[in-house]
């Protein structure tokens, strides 16, 4: 292992985030802090360690993140092993998410999509049908972004790095960054009540 080259794209990877994706960022935890204003919910899905980010993501939504606040509804879709076995097993695993999102997603909800490739065809697929059934979409992906980068509303690329670890990293600022501007927002309105 290249240590000089692991700290030199783990700076470039947090400087990215940091810098060029800053604004959106901002605009992605706004849109998603209105989604649960609204009283929308946010599913959340991935493969693998993406699967993970996303069920890292919706535990920090719906227990706190920073704050001792209210409780916000987010799902991950990979945490529900009867769904996802039975929906692979009879329809193929690239509509594991996509079913779950016809059953849960709903005009105003959000869904955030994870791919460090951005060509994951189920997490496509979920996007896809999440667009057709007027949930806001938020990609969060790697490299070139993939298919993910157009299908989705918004995309939130870590193009600096092209080693899914890298990638990985970023992701888990991405989601914390969220995670602190929506707290931000909501309990800022909140005071003024």
């Amino acid at each position: 292992m290249d240590w000089d080259q692991v700290a030199a794209d783990a700076r470039a990877v947090v400087h990215e985030t940091l810098t060029r994706l800053r604004g959106p960022i901002e605009a992605a935890a706004d849109q998603l802090a209105a989604c649960v204003r609204a009283g929308g919910k946010i599913l959340l899905c991935g493969n693998g360690g993406s699967a993970a980010d996303a069920q890292h993501m919706a535990a920090e939504l719906v227990n706190r993140f920073l704050l001792d606040r209210a409780a916000w509804p987010a799902i991950a879709l990979s945490t529900d092993t009867s769904a996802l076995t039975a929906i692979g097993n009879d329809c193929g695993f690239e509509s594991v998410f996509e079913r779950q999102v016809e059953a849960l997603g709903r005009a105003g909800d959000a869904l955030i999509a994870f791919s460090t490739s951005g060509r994951s065809p189920n997490v496509v697929r979920a996007v896809e049908a999440a667009r057709r059934q007027g949930l806001w979409t938020l990609a969060i992906t790697g490299g070139d972004g993939g298919v993910l980068a157009s299908a989705a509303d918004a995309c939130l690329c870590i193009s600096s790095s092209h080693r899914t670890p890298r990638i990985q990293e970023g992701h888990q600022l991405i989601l914390h960054l969220l995670c602190e501007r929506i707290e931000e927002r909501l309990a800022a309105e909140a005071s003024r009540t």
